[in-house]
């Protein structure tokens, strides 16, 4: 098939089995969602919410677009914002890294950078406070909101959920997503109940972060946890909860690499470090099936989770800091 443009072939993602060889019980299944246009499962979720807000007339070629993100979100925004004519106000903070700031800035979209940290540490809560300002500023214009907006999980229902569900084709026993602004794993965990009602959807989140009510501290890799709980977790369906530390994250990243040939962002480690724990704890009889999603590309952590100059330093803070929790 040939599509008009690499940003009209969303979705369709490979579905990959992980041979878990430390748990030969397992049957690991993994969707690769760095395949999408932009490198990206938002992909998934920016076509959606803009085409749907275009169609019920919420937006219109006038609008100004504004969303806060760490990267991806805003990488996967910016390119259909520019498909679509939109002008956007991506709000960053300095965690970005420079290749995703330097993308997102290269595709026409307006970059304001919040420099100041919020009292968790980080820059989320500031950059959401900023958003509410712009908003006030700017008639015709409307926050996303990917941590509340009802179409944001809608998104990955529809799309993520139904391809999970048509291609699996056994029975699913569990299911490990990621949390971070929650849409994806809300969207995900409400079709597969319908379709799996026993399966087990574990919720995977990094220590530092507020989401599951633990104590918040400095986090050093995007894509995974938050310094506020979205409310849009409020229609997601979770059974249960497994923490990991960015240690654990940095290392199992390493091994879908060396392993696996699988080039994968940090919350992909954090999901593959999760599962590895979870069942190494338990002494399984019988063969069980696994999903779970790769969401991003490891190209981006380069200077991070795949820098050893960087671990070597980010280890160094760890431990003056006393944070290693394993």
């Amino acid at each position: 098939m040939i599509y008009p443009t690499i940003l009209d072939n969303v979705g369709n993602t490979p579905f990959i089995n992980i041979k878990m060889e430390d748990i030969p019980n397992i049957n690991l299944f993994a969707k690769l969602e760095y395949y999408n246009p932009t490198g990206s499962v938002k992909d998934r979720a920016a076509n959606y919410i803009l085409t749907k807000c275009l169609e019920n007339k919420t937006i219109n070629k006038e609008t100004t677009i504004i969303e806060s993100s760490s990267g991806n979100f805003g990488i996967s925004l910016a390119s259909y914002c520019k498909k679509n004519r939109l002008k956007f106000i991506c709000v960053i903070d300095p965690h970005i890294s420079p290749v995703n700031e330097m993308i997102i800035k290269s595709l026409g979209t307006t970059v304001i950078k919040v420099k100041e940290q919020d009292k968790f540490g980080g820059y989320l809560l500031n950059r959401i406070a900023k958003i509410k300002e712009l908003m006030n500023q700017i008639d015709n214009s409307y926050w996303v909101n990917q941590y509340g907006n009802p179409l944001n999980a809608e998104a990955y229902y529809k799309s993520l959920g139904n391809e999970i569900c048509s291609e699996l084709n056994e029975d699913l026993n569990y299911i490990f997503l990621g949390v971070s602004s929650g849409g994806t794993i809300t969207g995900v965990s409400q079709r597969i109940k319908e379709q799996y009602p026993n399966a087990k959807i574990i919720a995977v989140d990094i220590w530092g972060s507020v989401i599951f009510g633990n104590p918040p501290h400095k986090r050093y890799i995007p894509g995974i946890g938050s310094s506020m709980v979205p409310t849009i977790l409020k229609s997601a369906f979770i059974d249960e909860v497994v923490m990991v530390d960015e240690i654990e994250t940095i290392n199992h990243c390493k091994e879908l690499l060396k392993s696996h040939s699988i080039f994968a962002g940090g919350s992909s480690g954090s999901v593959f470090a999760a599962i590895n724990k979870y069942f190494k704890e338990r002494k399984l009889k019988n063969n069980l099936n696994v999903v779970t999603i790769f969401p991003d590309k490891g190209e981006r952590y380069c200077n991070t989770v795949y820098s050893e100059e960087w671990c070597n330093e980010f280890f160094l803070k760890k431990k003056e800091k006393k944070e290693f929790i394993v």
